[in-house]
């Protein structure tokens, strides 16, 4: 467990916690401030947000791909995702909290149990 805490991990969580931030302005944004314009405005100005995304994104997984394996570092993308969705849509999008959030981070919860179980790099 102390492999986890290492700086690359945390590193590359910081990198893809700021990156998921973007990528969901970028993917759902658009739905509340721009539901009235031409979609092409939309995909443009998400394609824009896009970008800072993957400024930060390709150099979160070069990092951890130096202390994980890919599908670690898939695994937790997929954790931070949600982590960052679940704020966004119920303070943002004014979405109701539902308890399928919490069987949802559950599962990605197990699923990261057993990409990180045994040793860090496998």
């Amino acid at each position: 467990m102390s492999g986890l805490l290492s700086g690359p991990i945390v590193r590359t969580v910081l990198l893809l916690t700021a990156s998921n931030v973007f990528m969901t302005f970028a993917w759902y944004g658009h739905l509340k401030n721009l539901s009235g314009r031409p979609w092409i405005i939309a995909a443009l100005i998400s394609w824009g947000i896009a970008l800072f995304e993957y400024l930060l994104q390709v150099p979160a997984n070069r990092i951890g791909a130096t202390s994980m394996s890919l599908s670690q570092l898939k695994m937790l993308q997929e954790a931070i995702a949600l982590t960052v969705f679940v704020p966004f849509a119920v303070f943002y999008m004014k979405q109701p909290v539902k308890l399928d959030f919490l069987w949802a981070g559950l599962c990605i919860m197990g699923a990261l149990y057993f990409m990180f179980r045994g040793s860090t790099g496998g």
